[in-house]
């Protein structure tokens, strides 16, 4: 396909995204639908189709209309002269359709004024809370998150250490670069979509986890008995089980997305064993409680940018009810003198300290021992972690 058919293939897939459709299955349906678009056009057409939703909001505003030419115009706006955007909208052997005169003039006012939720491209009825959460720090921020985040691995140093694995992946074409402090992290800097048929990848000498996501791992204390109690697919755990020895255990209140954790920890070498809620409180007291909660993921909306357009305020505060009773129910399961670890890839204080602070106040058994809050930037995305200590009863 030709760069510009590749743009109208974006403008469909975009449409069908504002219409309600989640991105991801409007690229599936576009893609099942045109049988003769190889894999490097489908990559390249989700990698417009991304960048879009990323800045949904500057891309209308720079264009003038809230469509997925709109979205697609916007794009080429940013990325290409203007000369070569006339050059591709013509019409022809399926490129877009010429530019209007609405369209033309767009071009002709770079500068346009824009709102507050088009430069920063985030949700106008957020903003009181990023700027209490980010205060002078919010524009670079937003900047961070208009862009592709890093690609970035977990090297299991129960298999391998980072050189032999990045030498081998360089035997591959993947190259990848150490990052500096995480003494288990490489960065995917070319040709990440071979990872998946990779040998390292295969036989558990690798996985795919954020840098700061491998720092908090690194972070939690060495405890004989650990369980995660809101584990998702397991990367937690098993990047846990790599730095660790221990009885490891996993939980999830949906148990369908713990469904490739053992096929995970056997390849990784490690053994977890999964829980449901009953046997959580059976197998009582943990020496540490690892509690990944649901939250708005405000700090990984570069990968998934759909969420902060779809995130709503009533959500939101379900999410924060959801963090509270999972806090209280995870608290029961430590010991005396055990610890208690709260994590969320959010960058709302409501959702990091004010819980913290709130669970503090409401349960006198726990006091806090840690916080750290990482943002979106090129050593990995934004996240909260926080570790409260169960007090001894004689204390």
């Amino acid at each position: 396909m030709q760069p510009a058919a590749r743009l109208s293939a974006a403008i469909e897939v975009l449409d069908a995204y504002l219409r309600g459709q989640p991105v991801e299955k409007a690229l599936t349906n576009w893609a099942r639908r045109s049988r003769f678009a190889g894999s490097k056009d489908r990559a390249a057409i989700r990698d417009i189709a991304f960048d879009c939703v990323r800045r949904k909001m500057s891309f209308f505003a720079r264009s003038g209309q809230e469509t997925g030419r709109g979205l697609v115009l916007g794009y080429c706006l940013m990325t290409y002269g203007r000369d070569e955007i006339a050059h591709m909208f013509t019409g022809e052997q399926h490129a877009p359709m010429p530019l209007s005169d609405s369209e033309q003039a767009a071009l002709d006012d770079p500068q346009k004024a824009v709102s507050w939720a088009a430069q920063h491209d985030m949700p106008d009825w957020l903003r009181p809370e990023l700027e209490r959460s980010l205060g002078a720090e919010l524009a670079e921020i937003c900047e961070q998150s208009k862009s592709r985040a890093p690609i970035f691995l977990r090297v299991n140093l129960r298999k391998a250490s980072l050189a032999s694995v990045q030498d081998e992946l360089a035997r591959d074409n993947i190259q990848c670069l150490t990052v500096d402090g995480r003494k288990t992290a490489l960065q995917v800097i070319e040709n990440p979509r071979r990872l998946a048929n990779s040998q390292a990848y295969l036989e558990g000498r690798i996985e795919l986890q954020d840098a700061h996501s491998q720092a908090i791992c690194a972070a939690l204390p060495a405890a004989g008995r650990v369980l995660d109690y809101c584990a998702g697919g397991g990367g937690k755990i098993l990047a846990y089980a790599a730095l660790n020895d221990g009885a490891l255990f996993a939980h999830d209140a949906n148990a369908g997305r713990l469904a490739d954790l053992s096929h995970r920890a056997k390849r990784g070498g490690h053994k977890v064993k999964i829980l449901s809620n009953s046997d959580c409180r059976v197998q009582a007291p943990f020496d540490l409680v690892v509690c990944d909660v649901p939250c708005s993921g405000s700090g990984s909306w570069r990968r998934a940018p759909s969420g902060k357009w779809s995130l709503t305020f009533d959500q939101l505060e379900g999410l924060r009810s959801t963090q509270r009773e999972i806090l209280q129910e995870a608290a029961r399961l430590v010991r005396s003198g055990g610890e208690l670890a709260y994590v969320t890839c959010s960058l709302l204080k409501s959702e990091n300290t004010d819980q913290v602070e709130w669970f503090v106040e409401h349960s006198s058994s726990f006091e806090l021992a840690q916080t750290t809050q990482y943002y979106p930037s090129e050593s990995g995305d934004g996240f909260f972690f926080a570790r409260l200590t169960r007090r001894n009863p004689a204390t």
